[in-house]
């Protein structure tokens, strides 16, 4: 199917009145470009440590609609160019030149799957629901994972470092915080790995509807893992809500994941006093970590593990410094391409 594309040019300072106005009239996915650079909320929400240059803003937007090439257009622009004649009274519209051209239709849902496919980290097989599992591979680690707007695939060196790091560390007894767990793979992996419990907080609703999407494809239940939305950094009821969940898994005694495998019960007296959690992992920027990890110590118990990566090698030294000044002992550091883990106990 065949698609007008129709490009208009406007004025950053215009553009969220001119997509409402499209929106009004019934224009549909309307799609902003412009050269606005990012806050720093904005960069919170990204998960790159190096951010690509901009060209300077110069003030101009364009704001890019698709039409149906069967679809009665021309009325349509001609509603457009006369909102946009009246609201030149009031706000700068800028040229309000529109381009068309035609564009192929695409099945954007689903043609990123022809570039993620099956892959290793060490003896771990992680493979998207739509591939099967070879016949090799069945005395693997398995892990399966849909890429989608939540980030996480394994793939990336941050997330192999958290990894590698997280199979050294989990024992069977470990109930782990995953701070800005994305796709849910650390928890998830946790668990395989034998941990009891997991708990993982993020910022984006989207990484909370991926992560229960990708339990299920495992097989995980909630009662192993519970997810949570929220800024642990600095919101109280989040901090509260993370402590309380650790405390309640001790107090009802959850299995560990081999446990609830073979369908055991564990027997009363065996649970442990509530002390925090065993490891917390954060896969996030450096300058995220900076202000996480004085929170994230408080949520370890004494003798935990903070595992860290996200972090580019040139601010190995600010995430090393910060964690040292949260009273946690520096353990390792290890390295893959360009990316730093620092791992560190609480003394």
């Amino acid at each position: 199917m065949k698609w007008n594309k129709f490009r208009l040019k406007t004025t950053t300072e215009a553009e969220d009145i001119v997509s409402s106005m499209l929106a009004d009239l019934g224009v549909e996915g309307v799609q902003i470009e412009d050269k606005v650079p990012l806050t720093a909320a904005d960069k919170e929400q990204m998960f790159v440590d190096i951010m690509p240059e901009v060209e300077e803003d110069d003030g101009t937007a364009y704001l890019s609609f698709y039409l149906d090439v069967e679809a009665e257009t021309e009325e349509l622009l001609r509603q457009i160019q006369g909102e946009l004649a009246d609201m030149s009274a009031y706000v700068d519209v800028g040229e309000c030149v529109i381009e068309e051209s035609q564009t192929e239709d695409i099945d954007w849902i689903n043609n990123w799957k022809q570039y993620f496919h099956q892959f290793y980290v060490d003896d771990i097989l992680i493979i998207p629901s739509w591939e099967e599992v070879k016949t090799e591979d069945t005395d693997k680690l398995v892990i399966h994972i849909d890429p989608g707007t939540a980030f996480g695939t394994g793939m990336h060196e941050t997330t192999q470092l958290c990894i590698r790091q997280l199979r050294k560390y989990v024992t069977e007894e470990t109930r782990l915080l995953d701070v800005g767990c994305g796709s849910g793979i650390l928890g998830m992996l946790a668990l395989k790995f034998g941990a009891k419990y997991v708990v993982g907080t993020d910022l984006d609703p989207c990484a909370i509807t991926a992560t229960h999407e990708n339990m299920e494809k495992n097989e995980i239940s909630d009662d192993c893992y519970e997810v949570m939305i929220g800024n642990i950094i600095d919101d109280a009821a989040i901090q509260d809500k993370v402590r309380q969940a650790v405390r309640n898994a001790a107090d009802t005694g959850r299995p560990s994941a081999r446990e609830l495998a073979a369908g055991q019960e564990r027997a009363q007296g065996e649970v442990e006093a509530a002390g925090g959690y065993d490891i917390v992992v954060a896969n996030i920027l450096a300058e995220v970590l900076v202000e996480l990890t004085p929170v994230a110590a408080k949520q370890l118990k004494p003798g935990g593990i903070y595992i860290t990566s996200g972090i580019i090698d040139d601010k190995e030294q600010v995430v090393v410094e910060c964690v040292k000044k949260a009273g946690l002992e520096v353990l390792e550091v290890t390295y893959q391409g360009e990316w730093v883990s620092v791992t560190a106990r609480k003394v």
